[in-house]
């Protein structure tokens, strides 16, 4: 008898384990790989995007279980987020953790190369993205979370092309995750008191543990130390790659423009060299040619006009204009220019002390409305020997230019 309740004790317990065992952790969330971060300030939980951007996934996922390849000595075989903190935060940006020394410079024994998705961006509020310190090779094991849209963090830029990371000031940073559990956590924990200028909580706000959450078969076989070590080379490699389409592309692109402008500006000078034999010689030595009598009202110091201009070399090869037809014509059209409203015409001040050459002041100063004309100006009009933007010292330039209204009376 008794070795029959003996039994039922053993049977009772393990049925209690197993129980227990198959309780699931956070039965809401859909298959996939998980970060639960528990804080001093309570819980997040972020979907990591293993499919998208294994090596920076694999990275984190194997420092937050002590068994990252390259990690220093020191930290092997312990969880290394745990206890740490966000040593930095700001609020309606931010907030970023994951260094041992708190400082901000600190970093797991190595550093690497992330790999990007352009579908990954800091869109939204609660996006877990790799903080580093610039360019393509100074990924170690601090994170940042998002509280606000930060589209300037984005590694692609909005032509879907990668920034020049290596580049001083350009910020490239690699989204692998997002917070599907505790926005609030991080809300609370952005609004936490910190010291002016290292934006360091007055009073430290602790990661206490990172836990990694599998779910389904995929993330289970997720095996981030193997991943990281694999798929590293191939990221280093990618990127390289990238860079070189790119900077062909950018070549061609060139090239293109420059025969098309080449093309433009053959058809631009006899028409430019006819303008000029017209002219009349002002005492200034600007010269002028009206192209289109004016019919409307002339312009008074302090009024403010609206004109069309086209700029010229005297070869016939075009520096400016805000006009779209002549930029497209050059190969010099520019789409953010565009998306910025900043072509069709453009308001000037017809004044002695407007910011603009001398030659171009005394221009706008003849003008009436609906006129246009042709001007040549001598290089002490324009930037003389200085030169200016690209172009050289002691250049001449053309303009035509066309008084559309006058929008402001002094």
């Amino acid at each position: 008898m008794k070795l029959i309740s003996k039994t039922l004790q053993i049977l009772m317990l393990c049925l209690i384990v197993t129980l227990v065992s198959c309780k699931e952790e956070y039965p809401d969330l859909e298959d996939g790989l998980y970060a639960e971060i528990v804080t001093s300030k309570d819980t997040m939980i972020a979907k990591l995007f293993y499919d998208k951007v294994p090596v920076t996934v694999a990275n984190f996922v194997a420092l937050a279980e002590g068994n990252h390849p390259m990690m220093a000595d020191e930290f092997k075989g312990k969880p290394y987020y745990d206890s740490l903190t966000f040593h930095r935060v700001m609020d309606k940006f931010m907030i970023q953790g994951g260094d041992h020394t708190a400082t901000g410079g600190g970093n797991p024994g190595y550093k690497f190369t992330a790999d990007f998705d352009p579908t990954l961006n800091h869109d939204k509020p609660g996006m877990l993205s790799m903080a580093n310190g610039g360019g393509f090779n100074t990924n170690g094991s601090q994170f940042f979370i998002t509280e606000v849209p930060y589209p300037s963090l984005n590694a692609y830029d909005d032509d879907g092309n990668l920034k020049p990371c290596e580049q001083r000031g350009v910020s490239c940073h690699s989204v692998f995750g997002e917070l599907v559990k505790g926005i609030e956590v991080q809300d609370a924990i952005s609004n936490v008191a910190v010291e002016p200028r290292s934006n360091k909580p007055l009073e430290p706000v602790y990661i206490y543990k990172v836990n990694i959450i599998r779910k389904g078969s995929a993330a289970k076989s997720f095996n981030a130390a193997k991943v990281f070590e694999t798929e590293l080379p191939n990221v280093e490699a990618g990127i390289k790659q990238i860079q070189e389409d790119q900077k062909a592309k950018i070549e061609q692109e060139r090239i293109e423009r420059e025969e098309k402008s080449a093309t433009a500006a053959a058809a631009t000078k006899p028409m430019l060299d006819d303008y000029a034999t017209k002219t009349t010689a002002l005492a200034s030595g600007l010269k002028k040619l009206v192209l289109k009598e004016g019919t409307g009202p002339k312009a008074k110091a302090g009024d403010s006009i609206r004109v069309f201009y086209e700029g010229y070399y005297t070869d016939g090869r075009l520096f400016d204009s805000d006009r779209v037809e002549i930029a497209k014509n050059y190969g010099m059209f520019n789409q953010r220019r565009a998306d910025a409203n900043a072509y069709g015409p453009t308001k000037m001040l017809v004044s002695p002390n407007a910011q603009m050459i001398a030659g171009f002041k005394e221009a706008l100063a003849g003008l009436k409305t609906g006129e246009k004309a042709f001007f040549y100006m001598p290089s002490h009009l324009a930037y003389g020997e200085r030169g200016n933007r690209g172009i050289p010292p002691n250049t001449d330039l053309t303009f035509i230019v066309e008084m559309i209204d006058i929008v402001e009376k002094k």
